[in-house]
């Protein structure tokens, strides 16, 4: 029972800092799951149902609020989409899946830290073919982890001059929900809804609620964040080094 309201509370800020930022939370879900030593096989199906719902409801506030440019995603959507799909048909397994998503983690634990790539002062356009390849690789790498990507675009997008913080969050938060949707359709995984996994979905789905609602720009809670960084590292850690 306490084991259950650990993961319930971790789950919670989990999806309460993606949220607040743009993003679904899948690699953080997994992250937790794996830091508590439970089957993430298991859970796959409804960490990609988690990651759509949480980043759709980020993706509806920074889009309200005016930061959505359908031009700055379309070109790495048109490859990352099905490229997801078939990423998620030669999902990744063992010692090569906690290494890379171990890797993977180290992203949202420095922008949780709030170490962020510098915003170019002049925007560039963004180039059809690297933003094509770009998806493609973004996108099948997605798939074979079970995560959407955004944790990847997002600094890509900062870090090449194509968008400011803001508006790559926006556009990240719809790249999340659509290869999330593509990988969910192209996995093979049962969905398993027993009462523990009742239990976190919704302290996760609320806790996604809730960040989205604040938003990045209202939501700078140092204590929680470096909480959540911590719980971070650690599952990083025991990923890259323990499993």
């Amino acid at each position: 029972m306490e084991l259950d309201l650990s993961i319930a509370f971790a789950l919670y800020l989990v999806g309460f800092l993606y949220a607040s930022v743009g993003h679904g939370g899948a690699s953080g879900y997994i992250a937790v799951l794996s830091l508590f030593a439970i089957p993430v096989n298991t859970y796959k199906p409804l960490i990609l149902i988690l990651n759509i719902l949480v980043a759709g409801m980020g993706f509806y506030q920074f889009w309200k609020a005016g930061y959505f440019k359908w031009k700055l995603c379309r070109l790495f959507l048109f490859t990352s989409i099905p490229a997801a799909f078939i990423g998620s048909k030669y999902s990744l397994e063992g010692n090569i899946y906690h290494y890379l998503l171990g890797l993977a983690l180290l992203l949202p634990i420095i922008k949780l830290l709030g170490i962020k790539p510098k915003e170019k002062e002049e925007l560039k356009t963004v180039k059809p073919g690297p933003a094509l390849l770009i998806g493609a690789l973004i996108g099948g790498l997605s798939g074979m982890l079970n995560i959407g990507g955004g944790i990847f675009l997002s600094p890509v997008l900062i870090l090449l001059g194509w968008a400011n913080v803001k508006e790559a969050a926006a556009a990240s938060a719809l790249f999340i929900v659509l290869n999330s949707l593509s990988g969910l359709l192209g996995s093979s995984a049962v969905l398993v809804m027993g009462p523990s996994a009742i239990t976190w979905f919704i302290m996760a789905a609320t806790g996604g609620i809730t960040g989205a609602y604040f938003g990045s720009s209202q939501f700078q809670h140092l204590t929680v964040r470096c909480l959540l960084s911590a719980v971070l590292t650690i599952a990083s850690v025991k990923l890259l080094f323990f499993m």
